[in-house]
Protein backbone atom coordinates (compact mmCIF):
# COMPACT_ATOMS: atom_id res chain seq x y z
CA UNK A 1 0.00 0.00 0.00
CA UNK A 2 1.53 3.44 -1.09
CA UNK A 3 1.91 6.05 1.52
CA UNK A 4 2.67 9.45 0.05
CA UNK A 5 3.34 12.93 1.85
CA UNK A 6 1.52 16.02 -0.13
CA UNK A 7 3.46 19.10 -1.27
CA UNK A 8 2.38 22.87 -1.94
CA UNK A 9 2.67 24.06 -5.36
CA UNK A 10 5.12 27.25 -5.73
CA UNK A 11 3.16 30.19 -5.84
CA UNK A 12 3.64 31.34 -9.86
CA UNK A 13 4.94 34.40 -10.28
CA UNK A 14 3.67 37.04 -12.82
CA UNK A 15 6.00 38.88 -15.31
CA UNK A 16 9.21 38.46 -16.49
CA UNK A 17 12.49 39.86 -15.38
CA UNK A 18 14.55 41.94 -16.72
CA UNK A 19 18.27 42.82 -15.58
CA UNK A 20 20.94 45.38 -15.79
CA UNK A 21 23.71 43.70 -16.03
CA UNK A 22 26.60 45.59 -13.79
CA UNK A 23 29.74 42.98 -14.05
CA UNK A 24 29.40 39.56 -15.42
CA UNK A 25 31.96 36.99 -14.91
CA UNK A 26 32.79 34.41 -16.91
CA UNK A 27 29.49 31.93 -17.73
CA UNK A 28 30.31 28.11 -18.28
CA UNK A 29 26.81 25.99 -18.79
CA UNK A 30 27.00 22.53 -17.13
CA UNK A 31 27.66 19.67 -19.34
CA UNK A 32 24.62 17.46 -19.97
CA UNK A 33 24.78 13.96 -18.08
CA UNK A 34 25.48 10.81 -20.80
CA UNK A 35 21.98 9.69 -21.01
CA UNK A 36 20.68 5.99 -22.24
CA UNK A 37 19.12 6.36 -25.87
CA UNK A 38 15.53 6.42 -25.62
CA UNK A 39 13.96 3.45 -26.88
CA UNK A 40 11.71 3.52 -29.85
CA UNK A 41 7.78 3.60 -29.64
CA UNK A 42 8.78 5.90 -26.62
CA UNK A 43 6.00 8.86 -26.69
CA UNK A 44 7.20 12.12 -27.68
CA UNK A 45 6.99 13.90 -24.89
CA UNK A 46 9.39 11.60 -22.58
CA UNK A 47 12.13 12.26 -24.71
CA UNK A 48 15.14 13.35 -22.79
CA UNK A 49 13.47 12.88 -19.48
CA UNK A 50 16.41 12.23 -16.84
CA UNK A 51 15.74 10.26 -14.37
CA UNK A 52 18.66 9.80 -11.36
CA UNK A 53 18.05 5.98 -9.83
CA UNK A 54 20.58 6.04 -6.54
CA UNK A 55 20.90 2.11 -5.34
CA UNK A 56 23.53 0.18 -3.51
CA UNK A 57 22.01 -2.86 -5.52
CA UNK A 58 19.62 -1.21 -8.32
CA UNK A 59 16.68 -3.56 -9.62
CA UNK A 60 17.99 -3.88 -13.32
CA UNK A 61 14.35 -4.87 -14.34
CA UNK A 62 12.80 -1.65 -12.87
CA UNK A 63 15.80 -0.15 -15.15
CA UNK A 64 14.14 -1.65 -17.81
CA UNK A 65 10.76 -1.00 -17.22
CA UNK A 66 11.71 3.30 -16.91
CA UNK A 67 14.22 3.16 -20.15
CA UNK A 68 11.06 1.97 -22.13
CA UNK A 69 8.80 4.10 -20.57
CA UNK A 70 11.39 6.87 -22.40
CA UNK A 71 13.01 7.55 -19.57
CA UNK A 72 17.12 8.41 -19.82
CA UNK A 73 18.24 6.64 -16.65
CA UNK A 74 21.65 7.29 -14.91
CA UNK A 75 22.33 4.80 -12.20
CA UNK A 76 24.20 6.19 -8.91
CA UNK A 77 25.57 3.54 -6.36
CA UNK A 78 26.85 5.65 -3.95
CA UNK A 79 26.57 9.64 -2.78
CA UNK A 80 29.62 10.66 -4.34
CA UNK A 81 28.29 8.94 -7.57
CA UNK A 82 25.21 11.50 -7.25
CA UNK A 83 27.00 14.44 -6.83
CA UNK A 84 29.05 13.96 -9.89
CA UNK A 85 25.71 12.62 -11.89
CA UNK A 86 23.74 16.31 -10.85
CA UNK A 87 24.05 19.05 -13.51
CA UNK A 88 23.74 22.41 -12.02
CA UNK A 89 21.68 23.52 -14.99
CA UNK A 90 19.71 19.95 -15.64
CA UNK A 91 15.88 19.42 -13.84
CA UNK A 92 15.46 15.63 -12.96
CA UNK A 93 13.47 13.52 -11.69
CA UNK A 94 15.26 11.03 -8.97
CA UNK A 95 15.18 7.64 -7.06
CA UNK A 96 16.65 6.91 -4.35
CA UNK A 97 16.42 3.45 -2.62
CA UNK A 98 16.79 4.50 0.92
CA UNK A 99 16.51 0.63 2.36
CA UNK A 100 19.45 -0.73 0.29
CA UNK A 101 22.07 2.31 1.82
CA UNK A 102 23.77 1.63 5.03
CA UNK A 103 22.98 3.87 8.22
CA UNK A 104 26.67 5.07 7.91
CA UNK A 105 25.92 6.34 4.26
CA UNK A 106 22.72 8.62 5.29
CA UNK A 107 25.23 11.77 6.28
CA UNK A 108 26.88 12.22 2.76
CA UNK A 109 23.49 11.21 1.27
CA UNK A 110 21.77 14.16 2.50
CA UNK A 111 24.01 16.30 0.65
CA UNK A 112 22.78 15.28 -2.11
CA UNK A 113 19.26 15.02 -2.02
CA UNK A 114 19.60 19.14 -1.15
CA UNK A 115 19.92 19.76 -4.71
CA UNK A 116 17.39 21.93 -5.67
CA UNK A 117 17.32 20.54 -9.34
CA UNK A 118 16.27 17.31 -8.66
CA UNK A 119 12.30 15.96 -7.72
CA UNK A 120 13.45 12.73 -5.69
CA UNK A 121 10.86 9.94 -5.12
CA UNK A 122 12.06 7.72 -2.21
CA UNK A 123 11.74 3.69 -1.77
CA UNK A 124 11.83 2.32 1.87
CA UNK A 125 10.93 -0.55 3.90
CA UNK A 126 8.80 -0.47 7.02
CA UNK A 127 12.05 -0.74 8.91
CA UNK A 128 13.86 1.93 7.66
CA UNK A 129 11.00 4.26 7.89
CA UNK A 130 11.03 3.64 11.56
CA UNK A 131 14.56 4.86 11.33
CA UNK A 132 13.96 9.05 12.58
CA UNK A 133 17.44 10.24 10.56
CA UNK A 134 15.30 8.40 7.41
CA UNK A 135 11.91 9.89 8.18
CA UNK A 136 13.73 13.51 8.49
CA UNK A 137 15.49 13.14 5.07
CA UNK A 138 12.39 11.94 3.25
CA UNK A 139 10.41 15.03 4.96
CA UNK A 140 12.43 17.69 3.87
CA UNK A 141 13.99 16.41 0.96
CA UNK A 142 11.19 14.46 -1.06
CA UNK A 143 8.72 14.94 -2.93
CA UNK A 144 7.13 11.65 -1.88
CA UNK A 145 7.97 8.11 -0.80
CA UNK A 146 6.17 4.40 -1.34
CA UNK A 147 6.95 1.06 0.92
CA UNK A 148 7.92 -1.48 -1.07
CA UNK A 149 7.96 -3.98 -2.98
CA UNK A 150 5.78 -2.03 -5.10
CA UNK A 151 4.83 -2.05 -8.74
CA UNK A 152 7.36 -0.46 -11.14
CA UNK A 153 3.85 1.42 -12.47
CA UNK A 154 3.35 3.19 -9.31
CA UNK A 155 7.23 4.34 -9.65
CA UNK A 156 6.98 5.48 -12.68
CA UNK A 157 3.88 7.69 -12.02
CA UNK A 158 5.82 9.12 -8.71
CA UNK A 159 8.71 10.13 -10.83
CA UNK A 160 6.48 11.50 -13.37
CA UNK A 161 5.03 13.65 -11.08
CA UNK A 162 8.06 14.95 -9.15
CA UNK A 163 9.43 15.82 -12.87
CA UNK A 164 6.67 17.37 -13.78
CA UNK A 165 6.37 19.39 -10.29
CA UNK A 166 10.30 20.16 -10.69
CA UNK A 167 9.61 22.27 -13.98
CA UNK A 168 6.52 23.87 -12.79
CA UNK A 169 8.98 25.43 -10.38
CA UNK A 170 11.91 26.22 -12.76
CA UNK A 171 9.01 27.91 -14.66
CA UNK A 172 8.04 30.05 -12.05
CA UNK A 173 10.82 31.21 -10.93
CA UNK A 174 11.66 34.93 -13.06
CA UNK A 175 13.96 33.83 -16.26
CA UNK A 176 17.40 33.97 -15.36
CA UNK A 177 16.89 35.54 -11.51
CA UNK A 178 19.08 32.34 -10.21
CA UNK A 179 22.07 33.51 -13.01
CA UNK A 180 21.93 36.75 -11.92
CA UNK A 181 25.35 37.82 -10.46
CA UNK A 182 25.80 39.77 -7.20
CA UNK A 183 26.73 42.89 -9.13
CA UNK A 184 23.19 42.59 -11.44
CA UNK A 185 20.45 44.85 -10.92
CA UNK A 186 16.90 43.35 -11.27
CA UNK A 187 13.75 45.28 -12.44
CA UNK A 188 10.99 45.06 -14.81
CA UNK A 189 8.91 48.29 -13.48
CA UNK A 190 8.59 51.34 -15.48
CA UNK A 191 11.08 53.42 -12.69
CA UNK A 192 13.63 50.67 -13.15
CA UNK A 193 13.60 50.66 -16.99
CA UNK A 194 14.45 54.75 -16.77
CA UNK A 195 17.11 53.99 -14.88
CA UNK A 196 18.43 51.40 -16.75
CA UNK A 197 17.84 53.55 -19.46
CA UNK A 198 19.44 56.65 -17.42
CA UNK A 199 22.36 54.69 -16.52
CA UNK A 200 23.33 54.22 -20.26
CA UNK A 201 23.05 57.68 -21.08
CA UNK A 202 24.82 58.90 -18.25
CA UNK A 203 28.00 55.88 -18.80
CA UNK A 204 28.73 58.05 -21.77
CA UNK A 205 29.74 60.90 -20.55
CA UNK A 206 32.76 62.06 -18.81
CA UNK A 207 30.85 64.24 -16.30
CA UNK A 208 30.05 64.55 -12.34
CA UNK A 209 26.79 62.13 -11.86
CA UNK A 210 25.10 62.56 -8.71
CA UNK A 211 22.73 59.85 -7.06
CA UNK A 212 19.60 60.43 -5.03
CA UNK A 213 17.88 57.92 -3.36
CA UNK A 214 16.86 56.53 -0.03
CA UNK A 215 19.22 54.38 2.09
CA UNK A 216 19.33 50.72 0.90
CA UNK A 217 17.73 51.46 -2.56
CA UNK A 218 21.10 50.32 -4.26
CA UNK A 219 23.15 53.99 -5.23
CA UNK A 220 26.28 51.86 -5.03
CA UNK A 221 24.81 49.57 -7.70
CA UNK A 222 24.08 52.32 -9.82
CA UNK A 223 27.20 53.69 -9.74
CA UNK A 224 29.08 50.49 -10.46
CA UNK A 225 27.14 50.18 -13.13
CA UNK A 226 27.61 53.58 -15.02
CA UNK A 227 31.29 52.90 -14.27
CA UNK A 228 31.12 49.34 -16.50
CA UNK A 229 29.28 51.08 -19.14
CA UNK A 230 32.15 54.28 -19.21
CA UNK A 231 35.07 54.07 -21.45
CA UNK A 232 36.81 54.26 -17.69
CA UNK A 233 35.94 50.54 -16.92
CA UNK A 234 39.30 48.83 -17.32
CA UNK A 235 40.21 51.57 -14.82
CA UNK A 236 39.52 51.10 -11.09
CA UNK A 237 36.15 51.80 -9.20
CA UNK A 238 37.01 53.35 -5.82
CA UNK A 239 33.90 53.60 -3.56
CA UNK A 240 34.44 55.60 -0.23
CA UNK A 241 31.83 56.19 2.48
CA UNK A 242 32.10 59.54 4.00
CA UNK A 243 30.12 59.07 6.62
CA UNK A 244 31.81 56.23 8.15
CA UNK A 245 35.07 57.35 8.46
CA UNK A 246 36.22 59.89 11.74
CA UNK A 247 36.18 63.14 10.37
CA UNK A 248 39.84 63.57 11.70
CA UNK A 249 40.78 60.88 9.35
CA UNK A 250 39.04 61.85 6.10
CA UNK A 251 41.71 64.10 4.84
CA UNK A 252 43.61 61.19 4.62
CA UNK A 253 41.42 58.71 3.58
CA UNK A 254 40.73 61.14 0.47
CA UNK A 255 44.26 62.44 -0.41
CA UNK A 256 46.69 60.62 0.99
CA UNK A 257 49.64 61.70 3.32
CA UNK A 258 53.37 61.59 3.39
CA UNK A 259 55.74 59.92 5.42
CA UNK A 260 56.52 62.04 8.85
CA UNK A 261 53.01 64.00 8.32
CA UNK A 262 51.62 63.48 11.70
CA UNK A 263 52.64 61.16 14.54
CA UNK A 264 52.31 57.02 12.94
CA UNK A 265 53.37 58.39 9.23
CA UNK A 266 56.05 56.14 9.02
CA UNK A 267 55.48 56.19 5.37
CA UNK A 268 53.56 57.37 2.14
CA UNK A 269 50.53 56.59 1.85
CA UNK A 270 48.47 56.83 -1.24
CA UNK A 271 44.84 58.48 -0.84
CA UNK A 272 41.76 57.16 -2.46
CA UNK A 273 41.49 60.24 -5.29
CA UNK A 274 44.56 59.37 -6.57
CA UNK A 275 44.68 55.61 -6.53
CA UNK A 276 41.06 55.88 -8.60
CA UNK A 277 43.60 57.67 -11.14
CA UNK A 278 41.89 56.73 -14.90
CA UNK A 279 38.92 55.47 -13.09
CA UNK A 280 35.54 56.66 -11.20
CA UNK A 281 35.63 57.67 -7.54
CA UNK A 282 32.16 56.98 -5.77
CA UNK A 283 31.53 59.29 -2.92
CA UNK A 284 28.89 57.46 -0.86
CA UNK A 285 26.64 59.70 1.85
CA UNK A 286 27.87 63.07 0.52
CA UNK A 287 26.43 64.75 2.55
CA UNK A 288 27.85 63.85 5.94
CA UNK A 289 31.46 65.19 4.61
CA UNK A 290 32.50 67.44 7.17
CA UNK A 291 33.53 71.20 5.93
CA UNK A 292 36.90 71.36 5.97
CA UNK A 293 37.01 68.24 3.92
CA UNK A 294 34.22 69.74 1.37
CA UNK A 295 36.47 72.79 0.58
CA UNK A 296 39.96 70.25 -0.51
CA UNK A 297 37.64 68.05 -2.61
CA UNK A 298 35.91 71.41 -4.38
CA UNK A 299 39.42 72.67 -4.85
CA UNK A 300 40.38 68.90 -6.51
CA UNK A 301 37.26 69.33 -8.69
CA UNK A 302 38.26 72.93 -9.81
CA UNK A 303 42.10 72.32 -10.44
CA UNK A 304 42.08 68.28 -11.30
CA UNK A 305 45.13 68.59 -8.67
CA UNK A 306 45.72 67.10 -5.13
CA UNK A 307 48.23 67.84 -2.62
CA UNK A 308 48.88 64.47 0.01
CA UNK A 309 48.76 65.53 3.95
CA UNK A 310 52.40 67.04 5.06
CA UNK A 311 53.40 67.04 0.92
CA UNK A 312 53.81 70.45 -1.25
CA UNK A 313 53.81 68.78 -4.47
CA UNK A 314 50.24 68.90 -6.60
CA UNK A 315 49.46 65.97 -8.55
CA UNK A 316 47.27 65.79 -11.47
CA UNK A 317 44.57 63.30 -10.93
CA UNK A 318 42.04 62.27 -13.79
CA UNK A 319 39.01 60.57 -12.02
CA UNK A 320 35.45 60.80 -12.38
CA UNK A 321 33.27 61.58 -9.52
CA UNK A 322 30.08 60.08 -9.15
CA UNK A 323 28.34 61.15 -5.40
CA UNK A 324 25.44 59.61 -3.69
CA UNK A 325 23.53 60.33 -0.34
CA UNK A 326 20.19 59.65 1.54
CA UNK A 327 20.49 63.44 2.94
CA UNK A 328 18.34 66.22 1.14
CA UNK A 329 21.46 68.52 0.01
CA UNK A 330 18.54 71.46 -0.64
CA UNK A 331 17.79 71.52 3.15
CA UNK A 332 21.80 71.40 3.94
CA UNK A 333 22.69 74.30 1.96
CA UNK A 334 19.72 76.24 3.24
CA UNK A 335 21.00 75.46 6.73
CA UNK A 336 24.66 75.84 5.64
CA UNK A 337 26.01 72.37 6.18
CA UNK A 338 26.95 71.95 2.61
CA UNK A 339 28.46 74.10 0.08
CA UNK A 340 26.47 75.24 -2.68
CA UNK A 341 29.41 75.58 -4.91
CA UNK A 342 30.27 72.44 -4.41
CA UNK A 343 26.89 70.70 -4.72
CA UNK A 344 26.60 72.41 -8.08
CA UNK A 345 29.90 70.97 -9.41
CA UNK A 346 29.10 66.92 -7.89
CA UNK A 347 25.52 67.42 -9.26
CA UNK A 348 25.82 67.90 -13.32
CA UNK A 349 23.54 65.14 -14.17
CA UNK A 350 21.11 63.26 -11.44
CA UNK A 351 20.39 59.90 -11.00
CA UNK A 352 17.30 59.48 -9.18
CA UNK A 353 16.93 55.97 -7.09
CA UNK A 354 13.43 54.82 -6.88
CA UNK A 355 12.18 53.25 -3.37
CA UNK A 356 10.99 49.63 -3.10
CA UNK A 357 7.54 50.75 -2.40
CA UNK A 358 7.44 52.36 -5.63
CA UNK A 359 8.15 48.81 -7.51
CA UNK A 360 5.40 47.52 -7.76
CA UNK A 361 6.01 43.56 -8.67
CA UNK A 362 9.94 43.88 -8.61
CA UNK A 363 8.96 43.19 -4.58
CA UNK A 364 8.20 40.10 -5.52
CA UNK A 365 10.69 39.81 -8.47
CA UNK A 366 13.41 40.46 -6.01
CA UNK A 367 12.23 38.12 -3.38
CA UNK A 368 12.17 35.38 -5.25
CA UNK A 369 15.75 36.39 -6.54
CA UNK A 370 16.99 36.76 -2.93
CA UNK A 371 15.74 32.96 -2.33
CA UNK A 372 17.34 31.38 -5.01
CA UNK A 373 20.57 33.36 -4.08
CA UNK A 374 20.51 32.01 -0.40
CA UNK A 375 18.42 29.07 -0.30
CA UNK A 376 21.63 27.05 0.10
CA UNK A 377 21.27 28.44 3.96
CA UNK A 378 18.39 26.10 4.92
CA UNK A 379 18.76 22.21 4.62
CA UNK A 380 15.41 21.87 2.87
CA UNK A 381 14.14 22.41 -0.26
CA UNK A 382 12.40 25.55 -0.06
CA UNK A 383 9.90 26.06 -3.19
CA UNK A 384 8.91 29.97 -3.07
CA UNK A 385 6.92 32.07 -0.94
CA UNK A 386 2.80 31.50 0.55
CA UNK A 387 0.42 33.75 -0.65
CA UNK A 388 0.31 35.51 2.80
CA UNK A 389 4.03 36.23 2.43
CA UNK A 390 3.26 37.86 -1.27
CA UNK A 391 0.13 40.00 0.34
CA UNK A 392 2.38 41.34 3.30
CA UNK A 393 5.36 42.04 1.16
CA UNK A 394 3.25 44.40 -1.07
CA UNK A 395 1.64 45.72 2.06
CA UNK A 396 4.34 46.54 4.20
CA UNK A 397 5.99 50.44 3.37
CA UNK A 398 9.62 48.71 3.08
CA UNK A 399 11.65 51.84 4.79
CA UNK A 400 14.91 49.64 4.38
CA UNK A 401 14.45 49.18 0.87
CA UNK A 402 16.36 46.48 -0.80
CA UNK A 403 18.74 45.98 2.20
CA UNK A 404 15.82 45.60 4.42
CA UNK A 405 14.27 42.83 1.75
CA UNK A 406 17.62 41.02 1.81
CA UNK A 407 17.95 40.77 5.12
CA UNK A 408 14.48 39.43 6.08
CA UNK A 409 14.04 37.16 3.08
CA UNK A 410 17.60 35.69 4.47
CA UNK A 411 16.32 35.44 7.77
CA UNK A 412 12.98 33.80 6.60
CA UNK A 413 15.59 31.09 4.74
CA UNK A 414 17.02 29.94 7.91
CA UNK A 415 13.98 30.10 10.15
CA UNK A 416 11.31 28.63 7.90
CA UNK A 417 10.23 24.94 8.78
CA UNK A 418 8.18 24.55 5.66
CA UNK A 419 8.75 24.53 1.92
CA UNK A 420 7.19 27.87 1.49
CA UNK A 421 8.22 31.11 3.14
CA UNK A 422 5.00 32.44 4.82
CA UNK A 423 4.69 36.05 6.44
CA UNK A 424 5.50 34.80 9.94
CA UNK A 425 9.03 33.99 8.69
CA UNK A 426 9.27 37.30 7.36
CA UNK A 427 8.09 39.06 10.47
CA UNK A 428 5.04 40.34 8.24
CA UNK A 429 2.59 38.50 9.93
CA UNK A 430 0.66 41.90 10.81
CA UNK A 431 0.89 43.06 7.02
CA UNK A 432 -1.25 39.84 5.65
CA UNK A 433 -4.89 39.68 5.47
CA UNK A 434 -4.46 36.19 5.02
CA UNK A 435 -3.27 34.95 8.83
CA UNK A 436 -1.74 31.79 8.36
CA UNK A 437 -2.60 28.40 10.59
CA UNK A 438 -0.99 25.50 11.81
CA UNK A 439 -2.19 22.52 11.17
CA UNK A 440 -3.24 21.53 15.01
CA UNK A 441 -5.00 24.64 14.87
CA UNK A 442 -6.81 24.73 11.58
CA UNK A 443 -7.62 21.02 13.23
CA UNK A 444 -9.14 22.06 16.28
CA UNK A 445 -11.58 24.80 14.56
CA UNK A 446 -12.94 22.16 12.39
CA UNK A 447 -13.50 19.43 15.50
CA UNK A 448 -15.06 22.16 17.49
CA UNK A 449 -16.90 23.22 14.00
CA UNK A 450 -18.40 19.59 13.83
CA UNK A 451 -19.30 19.35 17.43
CA UNK A 452 -21.27 22.75 17.40
CA UNK A 453 -23.35 21.00 14.09
CA UNK A 454 -24.51 17.96 15.87
CA UNK A 455 -25.20 19.60 19.09
CA UNK A 456 -27.44 22.09 17.22
CA UNK A 457 -28.83 19.01 14.68
CA UNK A 458 -30.12 17.34 18.14
CA UNK A 459 -30.62 19.99 20.35
CA UNK A 460 -28.03 19.32 22.87
CA UNK A 461 -29.24 15.53 23.39
CA UNK A 462 -25.22 14.64 23.81
CA UNK A 463 -26.21 10.75 23.93
CA UNK A 464 -27.43 11.24 20.27
CA UNK A 465 -24.78 14.04 18.98
CA UNK A 466 -21.92 11.79 20.72
CA UNK A 467 -23.46 8.10 18.59
CA UNK A 468 -23.40 11.11 15.71
CA UNK A 469 -19.96 11.84 15.53
CA UNK A 470 -18.59 8.14 16.21
CA UNK A 471 -17.24 8.81 19.90
CA UNK A 472 -18.52 8.30 23.32
CA UNK A 473 -20.37 10.68 25.21
CA UNK A 474 -18.17 11.11 27.53
CA UNK A 475 -15.38 11.86 24.90
CA UNK A 476 -18.40 14.32 23.45
CA UNK A 477 -18.42 15.95 27.37
CA UNK A 478 -14.89 16.43 27.65
CA UNK A 479 -13.81 18.04 24.59
CA UNK A 480 -17.25 20.59 24.83
CA UNK A 481 -14.91 21.65 27.47
CA UNK A 482 -11.91 22.39 25.54
CA UNK A 483 -13.89 24.21 22.91
CA UNK A 484 -15.67 26.20 25.34
CA UNK A 485 -18.81 25.16 24.60
CA UNK A 486 -20.46 24.05 28.28
CA UNK A 487 -20.17 25.92 31.57
CA UNK A 488 -17.53 23.98 33.49
CA UNK A 489 -18.20 26.21 36.58
CA UNK A 490 -21.83 24.80 36.69
CA UNK A 491 -20.24 20.94 36.14
CA UNK A 492 -21.95 18.79 38.69
CA UNK A 493 -19.54 17.56 41.32
CA UNK A 494 -21.41 13.99 42.17
CA UNK A 495 -21.25 12.79 38.30
CA UNK A 496 -18.71 15.33 36.53
CA UNK A 497 -21.79 16.26 34.07
CA UNK A 498 -23.02 19.16 33.70
CA UNK A 499 -26.97 19.70 33.64
CA UNK A 500 -26.63 22.33 31.57
CA UNK A 501 -24.90 20.91 29.13
CA UNK A 502 -27.25 17.70 28.62
CA UNK A 503 -30.65 18.67 29.75
CA UNK A 504 -32.53 15.76 30.04
CA UNK A 505 -29.70 13.47 29.41
CA UNK A 506 -27.56 14.54 32.26
CA UNK A 507 -30.14 12.88 34.54
CA UNK A 508 -30.24 9.49 32.83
Amino acid sequence: MRESSHLSSVIPLAGTGLRLAVSRGSETAGAQPTAVDTPRGAAPETVGRILLYAARTPDDGLVEHLKSRGWSVLVARSAHEIGRLIKPATICAGLVDMASFAVRDLPALEASLRQQQVGWIALANPERLADPTVRRLIRHYCFDYVKIPVANATIDYLIGHAYGMMNLCDADMPPDTTAVSDDEMVGTCEAMQQLFRTIRKVANTDASVFISGESGTGKELTALAIHERSPRRKAPFIPINCGAIPHHLLQSELFGYERGAFTGANQRKIGRVEAANGGTLFLDEIGDLPMESQASLLRFLQEGKIERLGGHESIAVDVRIISATHVDLEDAMRDGRFRSDLFHRLCVLRVDEPPLRARGKDIELLAHHILGKFKTDNARKLRGFTPSAIEAMYNYHWPGNVRELINRVRRAIVMAEGKLICADDLDLANFSEQQTVSLAQAREAAEKRAIEAALLRHRNRLNEAATDLGISRVTLYRLMGAHGLRDTSSDDKADGKSPSAGGREARE
